[in-house]
Order: structure tokens, then C-alpha cells, then sequence
């Protein structure tokens, strides 16, 4: 192994871009766009990369009492099936803190307002293609809205049955294969790590937006 290829530095992950020469817009979409960044690596080298250029998105581990986590079960056409998921939602608002959008997706996704909200975890879903950055709430504190869900959904979000999992048997669903929403899996296996460490790695919800810092 090459002696630059050790890392011995800080395990850190940090925002250094290579030198854009430029950018080429190839679709503009309703909600995301598809470029093509022209860049310079360090060693010099002149790649091309596709990117889905992203507003974000935030996703809520709602927890009761219980423990048990609410999941909801929501048709996705790009891989042709029913998935069970957190309540999410795209950062599409502009000017929304992401705290605000997750308050607004629990209730619009699952008719729930929460007492008590943490940062969970954050991550970029897609770092090889997409610019997407992800954060993931607990939300706890829970209860039912008058009314239930108001009808804010439309087409794949206009019915969502809702289910309530014992947090060890979503991990359980996790592990074995049988959840594959990233949001969903991300989620219960963060919150149940959280859960073994006291809950002393939780984040106030009023932190901005996750951002790599500089080195």
C-alpha cells in the first residue's frame, strides 16, 4: 500500500471542493435538477461528473412511550413498490428551518405534534451523485392532532396507513432486510444507538442545517 494512501489524520469528514471549471445544467425539474460539474482534482486531473442538484430533506423518529416507532407505508414508483418509512419531506420551503419542515411533515404525514425534538443524525443520502444532505429528528412527546391527518396529500401521499414498531423490532426489520427506505433504516438504527448511550448524543433541533465544515 502506497504510504499516501494511510490516513493519519482526524477522522473527520470535511468540505474541500476541487476547482469547478463549469457547470452545465442538463434538466431543470419541478423539485430537483440534473448538472454536469466540470472540475479540476487535486492531482490535476479534468473529470466530468452528473449531479442531482437537491434541496435536502428531513425525516422524524417518532417514538411513544413506549418506545414504539411510528412508521408509514407509502407507495415509491422509481422502484415499483410499498415502502414503510419515517415521515419525511423534502426542504422544498423556502427560508424553512429544517426543524420547522419536520414539524410540518409529522403532522402532515401522520396527524402527530410532538412535545420534545432532537437532531438525530445527519447524512448526504447520495454523495456519489446527489447533493441531497439529510437530517433525521427524534421527536417525542407525542400526540394525536382533532381530527386526525389533515388532507394536505395528493397521488402517493394521499393514503398512508400508519403502524407502530417496538424500536428493537424495526432494528430487527432493518438488519434482516426487510426495510429499505435509507430515511427508515438510517432512522431506527441511529435511534436505538442514541437509546444504548443515554440519549447524551442527541443535538438541540434548533441547530442549523448540517454543513461539512473546512478543514
Amino acid at each position: 500500500m502506497a504510504a499516501d494512501e494511510i490516513w493519519r489524520g482526524t477522522v473527520r469528514d470535511v468540505r474541500d471542493p476541487s476547482e469547478l471549471l463549469e457547470r452545465a445544467v442538463r434538466y431543470d425539474g419541478r423539485v430537483w435538477s440534473i448538472v454536469t460539474d466540470t472540475v479540476r482534482l487535486p492531482d490535476g486531473t479534468v473529470v466530468e461528473r452528473d449531479i442531482v442538484d437537491h434541496p435536502g430533506a428531513v425525516g422524524i423518529v417518532a417514538l411513544d412511550e413506549q418506545d414504539r416507532v411510528l412508521l408509514i407505508r407509502q407507495y415509491r414508483q422509481p422502484v415499483g413498490g410499498y415502502l414503510f418509512e419515517l415521515p419525511a419531506g423534502l426542504r422544498d420551503v423556502a427560508g424553512e428551518h429544517p426543524w420547522a419542515t419536520a414539524q410540518r411533515e409529522l403532522l402532515e404525514e401522520s396527524g402527530y405534534m410532538a412535545r420534545e425534538w432532537h437532531v438525530l443524525v445527519d447524512f448526504f443520502n447520495s454523495p456519489g451523485g446527489s447533493t441531497e444532505a439529510f437530517r433525521c429528528y427524534l421527536a417525542r412527546g407525542l400526540s394525536e392532532v382533532d381530527g386526525g391527518r389533515p388532507a394536505t396529500g395528493e397521488a402517493e401521499e394521499a393514503h398512508l396507513p400508519r403502524t407502530w414498531l417496538a424500536l428493537e423490532d424495526a432494528v430487527d426489520l432493518a438488519l434482516s432486510g426487510d426495510l429499505h427506505n435509507p430515511t427508515t433504516v438510517t432512522g431506527v438504527l441511529a435511534a436505538a444507538a442514541a437509546r444504548d448511550r443515554d440519549w447524551v448524543t442527541l443535538r438541540p433541533a434548533g441547530d442549523d442545517m448540517w454543513t461539512l465544515p473546512s478543514p
